[in-house]
C-alpha cells in the first residue's frame, strides 16, 4: 500500500474516513503532542470551515454540511447520584429525563453508503431537564479527535478535496499534510486497529473533548466522558463489510429497538494534574479513576425526515448548570461553526 493511501486511509479518520490499515515503513509517526508553527499561528474562520466542508462533500440543502445522514431515536436517561460528589448538575439527581439522540455517518454527503467510506458514526443527545433547560452531549465513536486547533482541522478538509481530473484527493497533498500535521498521527494510528462497528447499537460514543464538572462548592474538576453500549461493541468483519446493505445502520437501529430498549451506561474519567484539557487529540490515560454516571436507555427510532431531532441544533456549549467547557479551542469553534451550518440549512440553502 503506498504512502498516500494509508494517508487517506488513516489520517484523515476523523473527518473524512475510518477505514482499519496498515501503515508503511517510511511513514513516521510524530509525537502525539506536537504541532506545528503554522498550525499554531494560523487562524480560521467558522464560516471558512462550513465552506471547506462545502467544497470537500458538495452543497446538499436543507441538510447539515457534516453528519449529514442521519436517524432519530428517542428514550431516557438516569443519572446516577454518585455523581453528585463531582457535579451539580439535575442531570445526575436519579430523576428519568427525556432524551431525543440522533445517530450519523460523517460527512457531509447524505447519499453515502454506510460501509463505503466507513465515517464515524455520531450520537448526539438532547436531555430536556426540569425547568426548560436543555443539556447537549455531542458524539462520534472515535476516542480522540484528528486536529488539535480548528485551523489543523481544515488544513485536513482541503487535503481531501477531490482533484477535479481524477475525482480523488491530491496523493501529494495528503502527504504534506500528514507531514505537516503530528497532531493527526495518535487517531491514524489508533485506525489501523479498528474496522467499522456493525451497528449504530454496538458503539461507544466519545465525548472526545475534555469538560468541567462543577460540584456545589463551586469547584471544578476536568472530566471526560464515554457511552459505553451495554450490548457491547461489535467490528465489521471483512466479509461483512463486503456485504452489507447500502444503509445498513438506520435500518438496523430501527429494528433493534422495535424489539426492546437499547442501554448505554456513561462514563466519566476524571482528569488528574497533566492531563491535557485543551487538546482533544491526546488521550488520556485508561488507568484514569472512573465511574458510571448513569445509563441511556432509547426506545425508539425513526428515519430523521420530519422527526424531532432533523431541526434541532446539537450544539455541544448547550450546558445545564455543573457542567461547563473547557478552552479546547476545537470544542469552542463548534458552537459558531454550527451556528452557520444551521443558518443555511434552516433557510434551505
Amino acid at each position: 500500500m503506498q504512502h498516500w493511501r494509508w494517508v487517506a486511509a488513516c489520517g484523515m479518520s476523523a473527518i473524512v474516513t475510518f477505514l482499519p490499515c496498515e501503515r508503511p515503513a517510511s511513514a513516521e509517526i510524530a509525537s502525539p503532542q506536537a504541532t506545528t508553527a503554522a498550525t499554531e499561528i494560523a487562524t480560521i474562520q467558522p464560516s471558512e470551515a462550513v465552506e471547506s466542508f462545502e467544497k470537500t462533500f458538495g452543497v446538499h440543502r436543507g441538510l447539515r454540511r457534516n453528519h449529514a445522514k442521519g436517524t432519530c431515536a428517542s428514550g431516557e436517561f438516569v443519572g446516577a447520584t454518585v455523581a453528585q460528589e463531582w457535579s451539580r448538575s439535575a442531570l445526575f439527581q436519579g430523576d428519568r429525563i427525556p432524551v431525543l439522540a440522533r445517530f450519523s455517518v460523517g460527512g457531509g454527503n447524505p447519499a453515502v453508503a454506510d460501509v463505503d467510506s466507513a465515517l464515524p458514526r455520531g450520537m448526539a443527545l438532547e436531555f430536556r431537564l426540569p425547568g426548560d433547560t436543555l443539556q447537549h452531549m455531542t458524539m462520534v465513536n472515535i476516542p480522540i479527535f484528528g486536529a488539535a486547533t480548528p485551523a489543523s482541522f481544515n488544513d485536513a478538509l482541503v487535503a481531501a478535496r477531490a482533484d477535479p481530473e481524477t475525482g480523488r484527493p491530491d496523493p501529494k497533498r495528503l502527504n504534506a499534510y500528514m507531514a505537516s500535521h503530528p497532531d493527526a498521527h495518535p487517531l491514524a494510528e489508533w485506525s489501523r486497529h479498528h474496522r467499522p462497528t456493525a451497528s449504530y447499537y454496538q458503539s461507544i460514543y466519545y465525548g472526545i473533548h475534555a469538560f468541567l464538572f462543577v460540584d456545589v462548592q463551586g469547584i471544578s474538576h476536568p472530566v471526560r466522558w464515554r457511552f459505553v453500549p451495554r450490548d457491547g461493541v461489535k467490528e465489521l468483519s471483512a466479509a461483512e463489510m463486503a456485504s452489507v446493505p447500502h444503509d445498513f445502520l438506520e435500518s438496523g437501529l430501527i429494528e433493534k429497538l422495535r424489539k426492546g430498549a437499547v442501554l448505554w451506561d456513561m462514563v466519566v474519567y476524571i482528569g488528574e494534574p497533566g492531563d491535557p484539557i485543551d487538546n482533544p487529540s491526546v488521550a488520556w490515560p485508561e488507568s484514569r479513576r472512573h465511574f458510571v454516571a448513569g445509563t441511556l436507555s432509547l426506545s425508539s427510532a425513526t428515519p430523521q425526515h420530519g422527526a424531532p431531532c432533523e431541526n434541532i441544533n446539537f450544539d455541544p456549549l448547550v450546558m445545564s448548570d455543573g457542567i461547563a467547557a473547557t478552552n479546547d479551542p476545537i470544542l469552542l469553534f463548534r458552537s459558531p461553526a454550527y451556528a452557520v451550518s444551521f443558518g443555511k440549512r434552516i433557510s434551505g440553502q
